[in-house]
């Protein structure tokens, strides 16, 4: 009898499938993206600040919801290549947290990519910020940032987005 119970415990676990989610979606291999200064040295250059928040009040100042970031750098070309010469992440207090990039990196035509801020990295607190540097060929078409900040718990989420806002010189 015994015997019998433990098969049918084996055969209900057995049956139950654990659907695997593949990520296709890895991190930035920022290193293998690296070019060199002279390359861009006579390129359109711009500053973009990008409000983030790694957490959210709610109801008071004592109680906060943490958030993971997802932000998106978006290259609007379709012809030429876009050049990140700064990714600086920081905290609510203006200090730095991070740095991303310490060398120029590119961005092909159209091409997408993600820095993606775990939701219990706490560091950067109710405002967070980054500030990006980059380089272009053709001044028509200025890269795209945005933010996307996400809390989930059973059925329940919030999800709001922020755009980065563009220094004019």
């Amino acid at each position: 009898m015994r015997l019998i119970f433990i098969l049918i415990i084996i055969f209900i676990l057995g049956s139950c499938k654990t659907e695997k989610k593949e990520n296709t979606l890895k991190a930035v291999n920022w290193e293998k993206r690296t070019v060199g200064t002279n390359l861009i040295s006579n390129f359109q250059t711009g500053r973009t600040y990008l409000p983030v928040y790694s957490e959210i009040y709610d109801q008071t100042d004592e109680n906060t919801h943490l958030l993971t970031i997802t932000v998106s750098i978006r290259n609007t070309s379709d012809s030429d290549s876009l050049f990140i010469t700064t990714a600086d992440y920081y905290n609510t207090k203006g200090e730095q947290i991070r740095k991303y990039v310490t060398k120029p990196v590119f961005l092909t035509p159209l091409e997408t990519i993600e820095i993606v801020i775990p939701r219990l990295d706490t560091s950067g607190g109710t405002g967070a910020n980054f500030i990006f540097d980059w380089s272009i060929k053709n001044p028509k078409y200025e890269p795209y940032f945005e933010a996307v900040m996400i809390w989930t718990t059973g059925t329940q989420g919030i999800s709001f987005v922020t755009h980065g806002i563009n220094y004019k010189d």
